[in-house]
């Protein structure tokens, strides 16, 4: 299967190269060039290939945090570990310049992935999760899914994959914290989907369903969201990752969550 996915790929780009995309971008000041940008160059093609290879080879990224996890050691006595379990606005917190600290001085554990999409994060949950014997998780996921950044999704596929999430942390005895997704006006990635009615609906739904789970809802969204569902201004980089502004909003809210689901110890 992984052969005939690279063959696709690779005749892909032959394809490219045969209606008169060059591999080598012409100099940019080429009278009567095309831009150089539009031009794919030899560099990044091989990119390309060496990330599709990468996520043929290991998709839900099981790799990320397997050494850190061998290392983190057992929960100690009197500890709540709790675990941050999401996508690029958790993987950036405290990881990325201008996001601000992330809860110095609590033993909370940091198993974001960018890009990823909550199929991705069912198939690892168990390793970066359940195996880490957390007291709480907090999950934050869903925009990538609205992005369609592993395919096209619909809202009950999304909805599927909370409730799995959900299940498997209460049969391991495990509280779950769900976090609003975050508020986006556009994805700077893949622009034109207008996002920001189908969060809102999916954060409706998660609300809602966290009430009949008597599961935990933290709910960023209403802290953050401007008038047209998007970020308010200063918050974040490009309107969807948060920046140490838009973190300071979170943590409190998210402590609070913690505070109230693990009875404030």
């Amino acid at each position: 299967m992984k052969d005939l996915l690279m063959v696709g790929l690779l005749g892909g780009v032959a394809l490219m190269s045969g209606l008169g995309y060059s591999q080598t971008a012409p100099a940019a000041n080429t009278p009567g060039s095309p831009a150089a940008a539009t031009v794919p160059a030899a560099a990044d093609t091989a990119k390309q290939i060496a990330t599709m290879e990468a996520k043929l080879a290991d998709w839900p990224q099981l790799g990320r945090y397997k050494a850190a996890n061998s290392e983190l050691g057992p929960v100690g006595q009197g500890e709540q570990r709790v675990v941050f379990y999401g996508d690029s606005i958790t993987d950036g917190w405290g990881r990325r310049p201008d996001t601000g600290e992330f809860f110095p001085g609590k033993t909370y554990v940091n198993r974001g992935i960018s890009g990823q999409t909550t199929p991705q994060m069912v198939v690892r949950f168990r390793q970066d999760v359940i195996n880490l014997h957390p007291a709480a998780v907090v999950i934050l996921a869903g925009t990538n899914d609205v992005a369609g950044n592993t395919g096209p999704m619909t809202p009950e596929m999304t909805e599927d994959n909370f409730r799995s999430m959900i299940d498997l942390a209460k049969a391991n005895q495990i509280k779950v914290i769900i976090a609003s997704i975050t508020p986006a006006a556009d994805y700077p990635w893949k622009k034109g989907l207008a996002p920001a009615a189908k969060i809102r609906t999916l954060n409706n739904w998660l609300q809602g369903y966290c009430v009949t789970r008597s599961v935990t809802f933290l709910d960023y969204y209403s802290a953050m969201a401007g008038e047209d569902g998007g970020m308010k201004e200063g918050l974040s980089f490009d309107g969807v990752h948060p920046n140490a502004k838009g973190y300071a909003i979170m943590r409190p809210l998210a402590q609070a969550a913690i505070d109230k689901t693990l009875g404030g110890k």
